[in-house]
């Protein structure tokens, strides 16, 4: 692979916040949904045949009971309407103990295949979620950074916490209620059909009703399901954000802005939940009040056939018994329906997550980086550090550039600082030269060779970074430290600390290196969190080094300290200083002086004070009263 300049590549385009369906708006593709949900599913085919089997098996013994249960009924008629007359023996209680016998082991065995299908379905439910969860954690590290632009952590972790749970509930419980359901259905029908075609009719009148107040529902109720779910994110996403930041929260008297953007979420939950959840409970009532009439009709229409004789009195109370039974899954079906809104909403926006663009693609051939144990090739290069910023242009948004035409050479062991006023770009240039962000024209060269031909992480394994925002988790500190280098040991982590200036205060603390660090790492100081950054950077020992304001938070003596460690850390390394305070970066092999997203000057402390220019305003600015200022001095 030559060391040239590659060519400008296509700009990266925007995403807007992904997963989000805003109130009121339906779902895009309801069926498209299922149909996914349905190939997640599918790897568990057999145990979903399984399923099946048992669920229509333990059906179909249940429905049985009924019309066994005539024949006793009957026997008893039978029994005592010989006694009244006298022209038998009366009850045959031995043909009915027969019957209840088989009425146990039918419902036994019923009752025992509807365990397994349960266990079996709640199984396939846990590993379905499982798999979205874990899809849902793989694509949170894919995504590109404009993603995160424009989507809170709320709305995020919503996806992997209430839409995946929403969608486990579903699949746990209205599968097999539909599988059941629809058996149940079928296999009453069969049942009334045998028993009497005319009193069949008269319960099928009340499907066309049924239907009727079913679809309505569903039409209406769809739209406060979607927006009932959306807002549940908008709640979780408010609250997080505002508990991570509650310090400044209180610190600007921001309790009542922030509740009031919580009562405005909330409100509009309740509302659309309240409505969702109102309609979902009509569904019983309303079925059961259309059950009750098609139940009337049957024991009018039954008492008629039974007076003429063409109809046993057990086969009146099996056939009402079929009529309560098939009332019932329709209501379940009814239920399901909302329960299935409710999931499609939660999937939908899951799918949408998932299906949202990723960082682009790694180049077919990379180029990987030599750790020294094997020779330099084509695709295994060894780095130097020499950095090249090749007419680069860049915008968070492609129709907002806000970097034109960067160039600059940085030669291999220089330091080079970044100076310039806030908002010129200065770390911008860091996220480009660590691919955060890919440019949206011209290119970054490390060595002559493009950073797009790396791997990314082979790429930012270059590199070491030290930001303002310090970023530490709930661990201990030394294991903090070794995150910037995993198979550290501990001497490898106390001799790091001890570069870092860290290791006196670390041996204060109650528990030294064990300490964990709670949560929000509110348990050691701004300073000390900076320290452990700095350790943890020199631990990993990188060809590179990125420094933005890294001893910002510390008092001067320690910055002394720590500047003398980085200076030695520094020898022989590349490394990219931002600074705002021009006096530490005097000694910098190069400083490039950057305004409104360009380079304006570039040299060293003497050369750019010699020209008095961008660059001398600046320094002696940091000298001057700010009276002095004000007046134009």
């Amino acid at each position: 692979m030559s060391k040239t300049t590659s060519q400008p590549r296509k700009p990266m385009q925007g995403h807007g916040p992904g997963g989000m369906i805003m109130h009121g708006e339906k779902a895009k593709d309801f069926k498209g949904t299922f149909k996914k949900l349905v190939r997640y599913m599918g790897t568990y085919k057999f145990s979903l045949i399984t399923v099946l089997i048992f669920a229509v098996a333990s059906t179909v013994f249940s429905i049985l009971g009924p019309k066994i249960l005539g024949k006793a009924t009957n026997a008893l008629f039978t029994g005592i309407m010989s006694k009244v007359t006298g022209t038998g023996g009366g009850i045959d209680f031995g043909y009915i103990a027969n019957i209840m016998l088989w009425l146990i082991g039918l419902y036994l065995i019923s009752t025992l295949f509807s365990y397994v299908q349960g266990y079996i379905m709640t199984g396939i439910s846990m590993k379905v979620t499982y798999q979205l969860r874990r899809e849902i954690a793989a694509k949170i590290q894919k995504l590109p950074f404009q993603y995160y632009d424009s989507t809170s952590n709320g709305e995020v972790l919503s996806h992997i916490t209430n839409d995946v749970d929403a969608i486990s509930q579903s699949l746990n419980q209205s599968v097999t209620q539909i599988i059941t359901s629809v058996t149940t259905i079928i296999g009453i029908l069969i049942m009334m059909l045998s028993i009497s075609w005319q009193m069949t009719l008269v319960a099928l009148c009340i499907i066309p009703a049924s239907m009727t107040f079913i679809l309505t529902i569903l039409r209406k109720s769809q739209k406060h399901f979607i927006a009932q779910q959306t807002f549940l994110g908008h709640v979780n996403g408010h609250i997080e954000e505002m508990y991570s930041s509650h310090v400044v929260v209180k610190a600007f008297n921001g309790e009542a802005e922030s509740a009031k953007t919580f009562d405005s979420f909330n409100d509009t939950l309740y509302t659309s939940a309240w409505k969702s959840q109102f309609m979902s409970g009509m569904m019983m009532p309303v079925m059961s009040f259309i059950g009750n009439l098609g139940y009337v009709g049957v024991c009018i229409l039954g008492g008629y056939l039974a007076a003429n004789g063409r109809i046993s009195v057990g086969d009146i109370q099996a056939f009402i018994q079929y009529v309560r039974q098939f009332t019932q899954p329709m209501t379940q079906v009814a239920n399901i329906s909302n329960v299935l809104q409710q999931t499609a909403a939660a999937a939908e926006r899951v799918f949408a997550f998932l299906e949202q663009p990723e960082e682009v693609p790694e180049s077919s051939s990379p180029i990987s980086v030599n750790t020294g144990h094997g020779p330099d090739t084509e695709l295994n290069v060894h780095i130097q550090g020499s950095v090249q910023f090749a007419h680069v242009h860049f915008g968070y948004h492609p129709d907002k550039i806000i970097v034109n035409d960067f160039s600059a050479n940085i030669r291999p062991g220089q330091k080079v600082a970044i100076v310039g006023p806030t908002g010129a770009g200065k770390t911008t240039m860091v996220k480009l030269l660590m691919r955060f962000y890919d440019v949206n024209e011209g290119a970054i060269l490390v060595d002559g060779y493009d950073i797009r031909d790396f791997r990314r992480n082979d790429l930012r394994s270059l590199f070491g970074m030290v930001l303002q925002d310090t970023w530490l988790y709930n661990a201990s500190i030394a294991d903090n430290i070794r995150y910037g280098r995993l198979d550290a040991t501990d001497e490898e982590v106390i001799a790091a600390a001890k570069a870092a200036q860290v290791h006196h205060f670390v041996r204060t603390l109650p528990d030294g290196y064990n300490m964990i660090l709670n949560e929000d790492t509110s348990n050691v100081s701004q300073g000390q969190k900076q320290l452990l950054t700095i350790a943890r950077v020199i631990l990993a020992d990188p060809q590179i080094l990125i420094l933005d304001e890294a001893t910002s938070s510390v008092d001067t003596r320690t910055e002394i300290l720590i500047q003398k460690a980085m200076d030695n850390l520094m020898k022989g390394r590349t490394s990219f200083v931002i600074a705002h305070r021009l006096s530490t970066i005097r000694d910098a092999d190069l400083i490039l002086v950057m305004k409104d997203g360009d380079i304006v000057e570039q040299g060293n402390h003497e050369e750019l004070l010699g020209k008095n220019g961008f660059y001398a305003n600046l320094y002696n600015s940091q000298f001057v009263k700010p009276e002095a200022l004000e007046a134009g001095v």
